[in-house]
């Protein structure tokens, strides 16, 4: 069952101003991405700018990287169980543990 959760950024960055800080629901349902294509996923990240979910990239189509690199969105989630980090793709560091 998914439980919400609120996001906390512990350590800030000029990019976390561009995500929205919302609550996501761990574990996720599924790539959006490879659901429409028929993919398959490892891990599952959310896009706290938009909510878009994609894969990790230990996944085969690294949805949530492509994600990143066409919005320019820079701040994800995990939503693994048990996993409440966040990350920065453009200053690639972690913002919460």
């Amino acid at each position: 069952m998914s439980k919400r959760e609120a996001v906390v950024i512990q350590t800030a960055c000029d990019h976390a101003a561009q995500a929205m800080i919302r609550e996501v629901k761990r574990p996720g349902a599924g790539c959006e991405d490879c659901l429409k294509i028929g993919g398959r996923w490892v891990h599952l990240r959310e896009c706290l700018s938009c909510g878009h979910i994609g894969c990790c990239d230990s996944s085969p189509n690294r949805h949530a990287t492509k994600h990143f690199k066409t919005s320019s969105h820079p701040i994800v989630t995990s939503l693994e169980p048990g996993e409440t980090w966040v990350w920065c793709y453009v200053d690639e560091q972690a913002l919460s543990d």
